[in-house]
C-alpha cells in the first residue's frame, strides 16, 4: 500500500507542490550595485536627483524612472522605484556610499552625507561613477 506524502496521493499517483521560497530582503550592497545599473542604462545626472522632475522641458510627459539620474537618485530608485521618494535602505545606502568616498564629510548628518555624494558625483563622469558604486558594493572589507 502506498504511504500518503505531500506529492503522492493514496491511489499512487503524484501531484505537483508549490514551494514558495522567501526572497530576500534588500541589501546596501544590491541597492548600490543597482543604482550603478541605472546609472549606466540611464545616464549620470548632474544636478537635481532626476532631469527635468517637474515636465517643463519636457514636450511630451517622459517618465521620471527612465531618465538620468544623480547618484543620490539612482539609489533612492533602485530602494523604493521613485528617485524622489526617500526610504530607510535607501538613506542607509547614501550614507554607505557618502563615507566611503573623498574620507567621508565633516558632519555625519543625513543631509551631510547626501550633500557630499551629491558634490563628488557633480566631478565625475557616468562611468566613473558606476565604477565607484561597484567598487563600494562589492569591497572585501565590506564583508567583514
Amino acid at each position: 500500500m502506498n504511504q500518503p506524502s505531500p506529492t503522492r496521493l493514496l491511489d499512487g499517483s503524484l501531484r505537483t507542490v508549490l514551494i514558495a521560497l522567501p526572497s530576500p530582503a534588500p541589501t546596501v550592497e544590491s541597492v548600490l550595485l543597482a543604482a550603478a545599473s541605472v546609472i549606466q542604462a540611464r545616464g549620470l545626472h548632474h544636478g537635481d536627483y532626476v532631469k527635468d522632475p517637474f515636465n517643463w522641458n519636457t514636450e511630451a510627459a517622459f517618465p521620471t524612472c527612465l531618465r538620468p539620474m544623480s547618484v543620490v537618485g539612482a539609489i533612492r530608485y533602485a530602494a523604493t522605484g521613485d528617485p524622489q521618494r526617500s526610504s530607510q535602505l535607501a538613506d542607509m545606502a547614501v550614507s554607505f556610499l557618502a563615507l566611503s568616498i573623498d574620507g567621508g564629510p565633516v558632519w555625519t548628518d543625513l543631509l551631510s552625507l547626501e550633500r557630499h555624494v551629491e558634490k563628488w558625483s557633480d566631478e565625475v563622469t557616468a562611468a566613473e561613477a558606476v565604477a565607484v558604486l561597484e567598487r563600494v558594493a562589492t569591497a572585501p572589507e565590506r564583508a567583514a
